[in-house]
C-alpha cells in the first residue's frame, strides 16, 4: 500500500487497510462506514475530532508498514 497523505479518503483506507480501524476509534473517529468516511479525507476528520493531523498520519504509516512485514 502506498504512504497515506492528509487527502486519503477514509474509506478508502477502510478498503485497502482495514486492520487500521481500531488507530482511527482510539481518537474518536467511530463512524468508520458512514457516508461522510466516503468523501472525508483524513485531514477533515482529524480537523473535526481535534487530532493533530501529521502525527495521526505518521502512526498510521507506521503501523501499516509494520502489519506488512
Amino acid at each position: 500500500m502506498a504512504t497515506l497523505t492528509k487527502d486519503t479518503i477514509i474509506s478508502e483506507v477502510m478498503m485497502t487497510a482495514p486492520e487500521t480501524a481500531p488507530l482511527f476509534q482510539a481518537i474518536g473517529m467511530h463512524c468508520l462506514g458512514c457516508a461522510m468516511a466516503t468523501g472525508e479525507s483524513i485531514e477533515e476528520a482529524c480537523m473535526v475530532h481535534g487530532v493533530d493531523p501529521d502525527a495521526f498520519l505518521e502512526n498510521l504509516n507506521a503501523f501499516i508498514a509494520a502489519s506488512a512485514k
